[in-house]
């Protein structure tokens, strides 16, 4: 399972043999059944998390009992709670595997130590940072602007593998409608 992540860090920096040493010793692995939580609403987060095999889903539950997917991480993302990790606050949030799922995980502190130590693997996070800060703006962007149908085609070409791999009413969940709405417009999509 390490070598997934070995070769993912390898494929975005250099890193020296005793880098990639230092990077390995403070990692742990962690496997997932499919529904089994990673975090729990109400935990504080604590790592910081490599997808090497799976998909992950985070999402809150609101008061009527309403799943709210917020986003999926498939092999080669990273999953977590930022907002719990750098406040120390409880988070709002679950993150479960939507199938048996292997991960890598880092305490944070762990981790950054390695940015701190290990210039490269600094580099690395910060670029892997600001494209899932251009993905968020991205997301909010279409969730205010596109219509149903331009929501669904759009999570489609962004993420093609996702609509085999993900439950309709997760994906529903995802693009902030019913079902029932995706289910029509999986129709309406179908036919054209």
């Amino acid at each position: 399972m390490y070598d997934i992540f070995q070769n993912y860090i390898n494929s975005k920096a250099l890193f020296t043999p005793e880098e990639s040493e230092k990077i390995k010793s403070v990692s742990f692995a962690k496997k997932l059944r499919k529904k089994q939580y990673l975090l729990q609403e109400g935990d504080i987060w604590k790592y910081d998390a490599f997808v090497a095999k799976g998909c992950l889903r985070t999402y809150s539950v609101d008061d009527k009992g309403s799943e709210h997917v917020i986003n999926f991480a498939i092999e080669n993302w990273w999953t977590g709670d930022r907002e719990s990790l750098m406040s120390g606050q409880p988070s709002r949030f679950n993150i479960d595997a939507v199938e048996d799922s292997e991960l890598i995980l880092f305490t944070h502190n762990n981790f950054e130590q390695l940015c701190e130590e290990i210039p490269s693997f600094n580099n690395m996070v910060n670029t892997i940072l600001q494209r899932s800060f251009v993905t968020g703006q991205s997301r909010i962007h279409a969730a205010l602007s596109y219509t149903a149908e331009e929501k669904y085609l759009n999570f489609l070409n962004k993420y093609p593998g996702f609509a085999i791999r993900i439950p309709q009413s997760m994906i529903a969940s995802y693009l902030g409608m019913t079902p029932e709405t995706l289910s029509r417009i999986r129709g309406v999509v179908a036919k054209k």
